[in-house]
């Protein structure tokens, strides 16, 4: 138990009963006295005081009247009640009310008197430690839910940055992604894309069999074009004919860069008849495009090889792409400028594998 020491303010009219109660409890108490309910009013009225202890019968305010208004003006007081077996009956009233914590009888017993005090003491020690640890209490919640706010925004704000940096880093890979598919010089598709699509193209119509065509094309005597314009003026070539190539090919088409001068088609839904009709379109709109370097025109021609599978063929795309490459060669090695088409040999899906 604390060992605090209450505040007690005896209210009596006579200045006997004041006196021998002082000198009884001042060892235990803060003892204040008030010959009448006014004086005791005054006390109140100036600082806070822990217990009250009242005669009923006084001039003026009885005690129970006292308690009422100290009941209104300090709730946190505890109120006691020395009576006379007159006043009995008014004291259990007041008691009824909730007025009054005990009550004593006159003359009282001094044992008796330091219970009933100790035991208000006790009991208003206990409920302000109570109230104490309510708003120690209400501190902390309110302590710790401005904690979690913070916690929350900073978490937030941690989610945020993350997120943004997750998508920084997604964006990031994508561009990765699409720099090491992508020739740099042309902006076209290379190799690797190129073979992807192949073999992605030549999976699809595993499922749903269909021509198709994958082409090989070749700049004619590109040395030449290097050496008279070096590196830049075979770039810009290069550039130029990536460009004039994408415009000849249809939307469902891909043309790519797979190295040096060489490019390469690949024609989904296409037969050796329009494997023809393309190789002829690209070898055309190349010879007629004007290809320019430093205000000079660069006379370019190229060579086209392809290689079709039909709609009943089995095949890979090793196979494909070497039969392209034979078809190329067989271009160049009979004049350039020239388009050759080679028909994979029929092999039915039946009989595979």
């Amino acid at each position: 138990m604390s060992r605090y020491k209450c505040s007690l303010l005896i209210v009596d009219d006579e200045p006997a009963i004041l006196d021998t109660l002082t000198i009884l409890l001042s060892n235990e108490f803060d003892v204040l006295t008030a010959d009448c309910a006014a004086a005791a009013q005054k006390h109140l009225e100036k600082r806070e005081i822990d217990l009250i202890l009242t005669d009923q019968k006084m001039p003026g305010i009885t005690g129970v009247e006292l308690l009422e208004w100290v009941k209104a003006h300090s709730p946190k007081t505890i109120r006691l009640m020395m009576t006379g077996f007159a006043e009995l009956e008014e004291t259990i009233s007041a008691i009824n009310k909730g007025q009054v914590f005990r009550f004593l009888l006159k003359p009282w017993q001094t044992d008796n008197l330091l219970d009933v005090l100790r035991t208000a003491a006790k009991t208003f020690v206990l409920e302000r430690s109570h109230e104490q640890l309510l708003d120690e209490l209400r501190h902390l919640n309110e302590k710790l839910r401005d904690m979690n706010l913070e916690l929350e925004k900073r978490v937030a704000e941690r989610t945020k940055s993350l997120e943004e940096a997750y998508h920084e880093l997604e964006h990031k890979n994508k561009m990765l992604e699409k720099l090491a598919l992508t020739d740099p010089l042309t902006n076209l598709p290379n190799r690797r894309a190129m073979d992807r699509l192949a073999e992605r193209e030549l999976r699809r119509r595993e499922r749903y069999p269909g021509p198709l065509a994958i082409g090989m094309i070749d700049v004619d005597h590109f040395k030449n074009i290097n050496d008279r314009y070096l590196l830049p003026g075979g770039d810009k070539v290069l550039i130029d004919l990536g460009r004039c190539l994408n415009g000849s090919v249809r939307t469902v088409d891909f043309v790519g860069r797979i190295g040096g001068e060489e490019f390469m088609v690949i024609a989904p839904e296409t037969d050796m008849e329009g494997a023809l009709v393309l190789a002829e379109r690209i070898r055309t709109s190349v010879a007629n495009n004007m290809f320019h370097y430093k205000d000079e025109t660069v006379p370019v021609r190229v060579s086209v090889g392809f290689a079709v599978a039909g709609p009943d063929i089995v095949t890979d795309y090793e196979t494909m792409k070497h039969l392209a490459a034979a078809a190329l060669a067989e271009a160049k090695h009979t004049g350039r400028d020239k388009s050759v088409i080679k028909a994979l040999p029929k092999l039915p899906f039946e009989q595979a594998g």
